[in-house]
């Protein structure tokens, strides 16, 4: 009847009621506006928190007399352990609201850091205490960005609202990234430990930000017996596990490949290059900066386009597979660096399509858990990048870009056989 329905409307009708939509649905981001500027800013001091380290691993490793692998498991510890408790905080947030559990998050995160930064200004082996505050902020980290993206989709109605705040969401993450080896260089310039000290205070900015501009929706739902709700996510798995799975696998090779790289970068600068402290944190931006600015026009352009955001995907993973294989030829710096930005742009394109097909694809009542282990899987990614780069270096060069383009090629052929969303009706 509905389809009847729908065929028995005027063209000039059916455009009229877009036009009509379209502006209500521009409105309601409009007024939205602070909130998702708010939202914004976790993903921006999540990912500060951690990739700012990176320029400085090289420095901690002569500060602390530690190991190239020792170093990049202060990278992994937070990760491991947001891993395991981001389940925990998606199945929280689908019943005690997303924003109580947001705003402890990132108070212990916040904690976490000083007890980091502290260890390394008053310790003498400071090594052990740093990696237990680094877990306290994966504890914090848990609870924090991956709560974002349920709670944007509960804020919306309409899917194309949610794809352009995705979007901006992804942008101001990748952005979080763009900046963390530029400030984490210039704060390590004055003292090695003191982006430890920084995250504190982004952290208790993103808190203020989302008391006081932040409104979580009204749930009309009773809350749903725990049997209930794990039946149903159940259901959710039995029926649409195909590409679920799928973008699970896609999330955690891309963070993979994007930390695994950023590592690379990171000491390849400082050891081969001799480029340090600031303008190695210039040159790390560039793929980063690439990376930002795809994902924000990754996530203008593809509304709610289901066939758009696989390609997007597909095309984005693909070519960033490639470049990272270009690099079997030549590691000279600028052919490096060049190859790396093709690759920055490529996993931009494809983030913001996986953020709105897992989101606007499954029940709300349960958006909090399956977004909540996507989010586990890309934390996977961040945990294994560093030290399995790490590794590598020991043999050569050649092994990475062999792995790390293999891994691609493999996530690209997942996209293209598991994620098939049907063509949306106009």
């Amino acid at each position: 009847m509905e389809y009847i329905e729908q065929l028995s409307k005027s063209p000039r009708t059916a455009k009229k009621k877009q036009s009509q939509a379209g502006k209500k649905n521009s409105g309601e981001i409009s007024k939205q506006k602070w909130a998702i500027l708010s939202l914004s800013s976790i993903p921006l001091v999540m990912t500060l928190g951690n990739s700012m380290l990176i320029p400085i691993l090289p420095s901690m490793e002569k500060e602390l007399s530690i190991s190239s692998l020792q170093s990049s498991l202060v990278i992994t510890v937070y990760s491991i352990v947001a891993i395991i408790l981001i389940p925990v905080a998606g199945y929280l947030s689908d019943h005690i609201g997303r924003k109580k559990v947001i705003i402890p998050s990132l108070i212990l995160a916040g904690i976490g850091g000083i007890i980091s930064g502290w260890a390394a200004w008053k310790f003498e082996n400071a090594y052990w205490v740093i990696l237990i505050g680094r877990s306290l902020q994966g504890v914090g980290a848990a609870g924090a960005f991956p709560i974002v993206l349920p709670l944007v989709g509960d804020m919306f109605k309409n899917e194309d609202d949610v794809s352009v705040c995705l979007g901006l969401i992804e942008t101001s993450n990748t952005f979080g990234k763009v900046l963390s080896p530029i400030f984490g260089a210039f704060l390590a310039g004055i003292l090695w430990y003191m982006p430890f000290f920084a995250f504190p205070v982004f952290c208790a900015v993103s808190i203020i930000l989302m008391i006081f501009l932040v409104k979580s929706p009204k749930k009309k739902q009773e809350k749903i017996p725990f049997k209930d709700f794990f039946m149903g996510v159940k259901k959710t798995f039995t029926n649409e596990g195909r590409w679920l799975y799928a973008i699970f696998f896609i999330g955690g090779i891309l963070m993979l490949v994007l930390f695994g790289v950023l590592f690379y970068l990171s000491e390849t600068f400082e050891k081969e290059y001799n480029i340090k402290d600031l303008k190695k944190g210039f040159f790390l931006a560039l793929p980063l900066g690439a990376l930002c600015l795809s994902s924000f026009i990754s996530g203008k352009i593809i509304k709610k386009n289901k066939i758009l955001m696989k390609w997007l995907t597909f095309g984005g993973i693909l070519a960033a597979a490639l470049s990272i294989a270009a690099l079997w030829f030549s590691i000279k710096l600028w052919y490096m660096i060049t190859m790396f930005l093709i690759m920055g742009i490529g996993i931009g394109a494809g983030l913001p399509c996986l953020d709105s097909l897992i989101t606007e694809g499954v029940e709300k009542k349960e958006r909090g858990t399956i977004t909540s282990i996507y989010s586990s899987m890309r934390f996977i990614g961040v945990a294994a990048g560093p030290p399995i780069i790490a590794l590598l270096m020991k043999q050569s060069n050649h092994w990475i870009f062999i792995l790390m383009s293999s891994l691609s090629l493999i996530a690209a052929f997942v996209a293209l056989k598991a994620i098939n969303p049907q063509k949306n009706e106009k």
